[in-house]
């Protein structure tokens, strides 16, 4: 599988983050479009089907990702 550039996923973690804070989905149009795009881009640069595996996944392959450290998966 190819792998997005630390650089990129980084970007877009924080992207996401900062529109998830603003609650652009429920905001205008454009910022829900905006977030969904992120969405769907981090779910392709991770090869994951849903948000939420994909911030996991995408923090994992950051430098200084303790990838060992799977507490945000215990349920």
């Amino acid at each position: 599988m190819l792998m997005a550039h630390p650089v990129v996923l980084k970007d877009l973690i924080e992207e996401y983050e900062t529109l998830r804070m603003l609650h652009a989905e429920s905001g205008t149009e454009q910022a829900r479009q905006r977030m969904d795009d992120v969405a769907y881009t981090l779910c392709v640069a991770t090869g994951t089907r849903d948000i939420d595996a994909a911030l996991v996944a995408g923090r994992h392959q950051l430098p200084g990702a303790r990838v060992t450290d799977d507490s945000l998966l215990a349920a």
